[in-house]
């Protein structure tokens, strides 16, 4: 008799492959589209239609974005760090794929889960210690497990789907594209041989002899670090990423190449599109920067970079975690205000900031005015390098 598992499931190659695989291992295949905001109707409708086609016991589609928000956006602008200063976590949404398919297991009453993560990337890592942390679950990985046998993974799957039947999309065959919420990632083909990237590897950013003639402008309105309205509006803060991407990919902002020291060890180059993110990060560390102190600005990016360095390899429930956020919820007590941006394509930069709390002195202002003496700024340098004095004096 067959046994249910839950397939955390994209419509891709690697999780097309993963049901038909499965299927001949006796599971009853039960597929979860975490829809992290990535995809349209159209692509929806795909991924529904391809479980049907795929055959899959049953499908559903979890909407992820209110989840990703909260749970990865929020703390991330806080902490305010790529990876290695670059890369902005857009893989982030793994851990809330896995919350909906636990959850699916639960209405089914199962403990067996699989994915379509390979054993060369970070994406098994997430996945199985996410898993771990919330229970005793049976993981099965299909794609590991033909690398047993087989070098080249994606051709055999390829070649596998289309002996059985099923097509495979053009896109497939070149890169691995991951699209969510967050944004897009494209790697495969040309850019794992660090070679300039292909025409076909292009995601949401516009080229830039497509961006628009008119500079774009745009007003953020923070409340204790979340970003809560856009241009004067209040909006939910999933909708409000979205119509950033929308609005800055026509610009290009937003896109990079990377190397990464991946968890599992490999270099791992990767093309990135994150418009709405970069413009995020971008408003509240301008922001920040006029609100919090001299030590907490110094302190606080070392917080942020451990933050960063445990979702990206894995440790997503791990307590730290949990303990560094407190950390960054509580720098965030000030950091209200509205800050305006600007793009003409390529960057967008913060030009305006307007809070209440910014740390104006008011008889002072840098190089221009000041309210104390030339005797007081003369003692303050004396004392001040007083320890590289007196060693120059010894030494001289």
């Amino acid at each position: 008799m067959s046994k249910d598992i839950v397939l955390a499931f994209s419509g891709g190659l690697d999780t097309s492959f993963c049901i038909p695989y499965l299927q001949e291992r006796g599971w009853a295949v039960h597929t979860v589209f975490a829809d992290t905001g990535g995809v349209d109707d159209e692509e929806r409708a795909y991924i529904e239609a391809r479980a049907k086609e795929l055959k899959a016991a049953s499908h559903v589609t979890v909407d992820g974005g209110p989840a990703i928000w909260n749970g990865f956006v929020k703390p991330f602008v806080w902490a305010g760090e790529g990876y290695q200063s670059q890369y902005p976590l857009l893989v982030s949404d793994r851990y809330l794929i896995v919350d909906a398919a636990l959850k699916r297991c639960a209405e089914l009453g199962t403990r067996a889960i699989a994915h379509g993560c390979t054993g060369m990337g970070n994406d098994q890592v997430r996945f199985d210690l996410a898993v771990k942390a919330q229970g005793d679950y049976e993981i099965v990985a299909p794609i590991r497990e033909i690398q047993k046998e087989h070098t080249e993974v994606r051709a055999y799957e390829q070649k596998y789907l289309e002996q059985l039947g099923f097509g495979v999309r053009a896109k497939q065959k070149a890169y691995t594209i991951n699209e969510n919420l967050l944004g897009v990632t494209m790697s495969g083909g040309e850019i794992d041989r660090w070679l300039t990237p292909g025409e076909g590897a292009v995601g949401w950013c516009k080229p830039r002899a497509e961006w628009p003639s008119k500079a774009l402008q745009l007003k953020i309105g923070f409340v204790n670090g979340e970003a809560v309205t856009l241009d004067g509006e209040k909006i939910a803060g999933h909708k409000m990423l979205a119509k950033l991407n929308t609005l800055l990919a026509q610009y290009g902002v937003g896109r990079g190449i990377y190397t990464g020291d991946t968890t599992i060890g490999l270099k791992g180059r990767i093309i990135f599109e994150a418009p709405g993110l970069t413009a995020l990060l971008a408003a509240h560390r301008a922001l920040e920067e006029t609100v919090l102190t001299k030590q907490q600005n110094r302190f606080k990016p070392d917080v942020a970079r451990k933050w960063v360095e445990l979702v990206y390899e894995g440790f997503y429930h791990d307590p730290l975690k949990t303990d560094l956020e407190a950390f960054l919820a509580s720098s965030q007590a000030t950091v209200s205000g509205e800050v305006t941006l600007e793009t003409s394509g390529g960057v967008v930069t913060a030009v305006a900031v307007e809070s209440k709390h910014i740390l104006n002195a008011k008889g002072a202002t840098y190089a221009q005015a000041a309210d104390w003496g030339v005797a007081e700024a003369e003692g303050f340098i004396k004392l001040f390098g007083m320890s590289s004095t007196l060693w120059a004096e010894v030494n001289r």
